[in-house]
């Protein structure tokens, strides 16, 4: 079977590869992630105030507004060119995933096949986003979400060794690199001659990146930094041979002081000093290679450094905030095979006299099953559509792609296994495989509490931005009367307004079709609800807001709530308006996911502000403590004993 197979898959892989790199050279349909970069976008409106109006959607939403530039109509900005040359990839890749590479065995073995490894380097698939002319294929982020969407529906394992190599390992090099550290490092990164890893973690940093304690101290000539520290859990870290890592640095101030900053570095293997532990047993993801890089007097060259001293924490959120489409549209791919495989046994199952597909309890399932894969797969497409349209303000919508997506193709897997039943829960099915693959999802690449803390502390001090001069009035309110009198008389009438149930939300009409007409509605009101929540939560708190958490969460889950009620109006009006084949059936996808959605917005902004659930709050945290305390469960066995 493998030799039949590669010979298919490499003829194939080697045509397009050829194309890519040659007759598509000089062509817009392979603008790469470079050139992206230098697109010119719409520069962001200034307040008066001074701040700067973003794009994003899930950024106005703190205020209470509907900005539609990056999520009304449905963006697509792939062209024809851009897309004929991804659906060609897209069957060899099908083909290669299913007849060469073995999920089951490469978990078994605890790695990636060698054969395996060497078809996805023959197909170009290490440097998907690499220019041409730097040996990668030129991709853009539509493409490449496209293109791991087959991946991730077959083997995660295959997805992360391939994701922690270029959507974090190398993107450094490819996003602030400098022309000569493209030109030495992407060639052969692209090829997969040299495999990259992501170093961040330490064992006293995880969420906290900012207390890394890896240093690098330059020489007193000046021509190198000696860098020595340790990083745990690290993608491909027992097989890279090139490492973008974050260390502590030395940085002079402007006032001549000297302060410990962050900053980044290419590191290569063969530069001596650089070890690594053996690869983590892990519960799953075992195809990737996990494990502990040591760093002991490693000599990296100046002209190693990448971007400048001191700057090495934005670059690892600018890494970061780029990678998390990829995830997002590799778990859509996933959520796509647990709903076949579930509905392939649902069809031939026979219980009680009848097929189990027609008992109300499973087609509740697969509807909330097909729902949160179809939530997925619009934002993660709408993600990379507006990094590819050239937007920089993406992050929030990134984060909430990234911990919706994670969280959904765990719910949607293990109803998987529970529609299957005693044959899900064997290792032969593949699902239970796929669970424990999934689980790290929730974790790595920031987990998804503080993504979610993440996504309410930046709502809410861009929010804060636009309150900052009714917050300096009140400190003279008898010299700021006009200031003071304007905004009360907002902030009353929105509230008044909301008690008496007056339609005052942002109107969606102009962008969407009439059969979304309710679900539209339903969103526009949730965006109303949760301005005036955000704008409330300002007034009261201020900076206090930043030590709340109970309430950070609500406010998050009612963003990544009302993001993922937008996305699919959007998507599916597009559908409806392109009379696209099953647009019917989106328009109730749509539906009922935004009559739900709208229900949980509403429940979670109540939190805020409701007594009983503030008390209970302050009750869980009371219970969190003496159960610290204890160091286990504060009760008492019921039997006294």
């Amino acid at each position: 079977m493998w030799k039949v197979a590669e010979k298919s898959y490499r003829l194939t892989a080697r045509s397009l590869v050829s194309l890519s790199r040659s007759s598509l050279r000089n062509k817009s349909a392979t603008v790469s992630a470079i050139e992206y970069e230098k697109k010119e976008t719409t520069v962001p409106k200034a307040e008066a105030n001074g701040s700067v109006e973003s794009k994003s959607f899930v950024m106005n939403l703190f205020r209470g507004g509907l900005v539609p530039d990056q999520v009304l109509p449905y963006p697509k900005v792939i062209t024809q060119e851009q897309a004929e040359f991804i659906q060609a990839m897209l069957d060899p890749m099908e083909k290669f995933m299913v007849e060469v590479n073995d999920a089951a065995k490469n978990d078994e073995i605890a790695k990636v096949e060698d054969h395996t490894m060497e078809g996805l380097k023959e197909m170009g698939a290490f440097g998907l986003q690499v220019p041409i002319e730097l040996n990668g294929l030129g991709l853009s982020n539509t493409q490449y979400a496209r293109l791991v969407e087959i991946v991730g529906r077959h083997d995660l394992g295959v997805g992360i060794a391939l994701g922690a190599h270029q959507s974090i390992g190398f993107k450094g090099i490819l996003l602030e690199g400098s022309k000569e550290q493209k030109t030495k490092y992407l060639p052969s990164l692209a090829t997969g001659e040299n495999i990259a890893a992501f170093c961040l973690t330490e064992p006293a940093s995880g969420s906290d990146a900012a207390s890394i304690q890896t240093k690098a101290v330059k020489s007193s000539c000046g021509n190198y930094y000696m860098l020595n520290g340790s990083k745990i859990w690290i993608s491909n870290g027992g097989i890279a041979e090139i490492f973008t890592v974050f260390a502590k640095t030395p940085v002079t101030q402007p006032d001549g002081t000297t302060k410990e900053k962050i900053s980044a570095f290419i590191v290569e293997r063969a530069f001596g000093g650089v070890s690594s532990g053996p690869p983590e047993n892990k519960m799953g993801i075992k195809a990737s290679n996990t494990a502990e890089v040591y760093f002991e007097d490693v000599k990296v060259p100046v002209e190693n450094l990448l971007g400048k001293e001191g700057e090495g924490f934005k670059i690892a959120m600018h890494i970061l905030n780029n990678g998390r489409f990829g995830m997002a549209a590799a778990l859509s791919g996933n959520m796509k095979a647990m709903i076949e495989k579930a509905a392939d046994h649902a069809m031939n199952r026979v219980q009680f006299g009848s097929k189990i597909h027609t008992y109300g309890a499973i087609q509740e399932k697969f509807a909330k099953m097909s729902m949160l894969q179809y939530v997925t797969e619009s934002m993660a497409f709408i993600v990379c559509a507006n990094m590819d349209a050239g937007y920089k303000d993406f992050q929030l919508e990134a984060a909430i792609s990234k911990v919706f997506a994670s969280e959904a193709a765990w719910q949607v897997t293990d109803e998987c296994i529970q529609i299957l039943g005693g044959m899900g829960y064997m290792k032969d099915c593949g699902a239970e495989r796929v669970l424990r693959d999934l689980r790290i999802f929730r974790i790595f690449e920031g987990t998804n509490d503080i993504l979610r803390l993440f996504v309410a502390l930046t709502g809410m001090q861009y929010t804060g931005k636009f309150l900052q001069p009714v917050s300096n009035a009140m400190k003279s309110p008898l010299t700021n009367i006009p200031t003071l009198a304007s905004f009360f008389k907002t902030y009353a009438s929105k509230r008044i307004g909301s008690k008496l149930g007056w339609d005052l939300g942002p109107s969606m009409s102009e962008h969407i079709h009439p059969d979304v007409s309710s679900s539209a509605k339903l969103a526009s009101k949730a965006i109303m609800q949760f301005g005036l929540a955000a704008e409330d939560i300002a007034i009261k708190y201020g900076k206090k807001f930043i030590d709340m958490q109970f309430l950070q969460n609500r406010l998050a889950n009612s963003a990544i709530d009302i993001f993922a009620m937008v996305a699919v109006i959007s998507r599916a009006s597009t559908s409806l308006n392109n009379n696209e084949e099953n647009a019917k059936l989106e328009t109730t996808l749509c539906n009922v996911w935004c009559n739900d959605a709208a229900k949980r917005v509403q429940e979670n902004l109540t939190s805020l502000s409701d007594k009983t659930s503030l008390q209970d709050f302050k009750a869980m945290a009371d219970l969190s403590n003496m159960v610290i305390e204890k160091q286990g469960v504060v009760q008492n066995h019921p039997l006294g004993f």
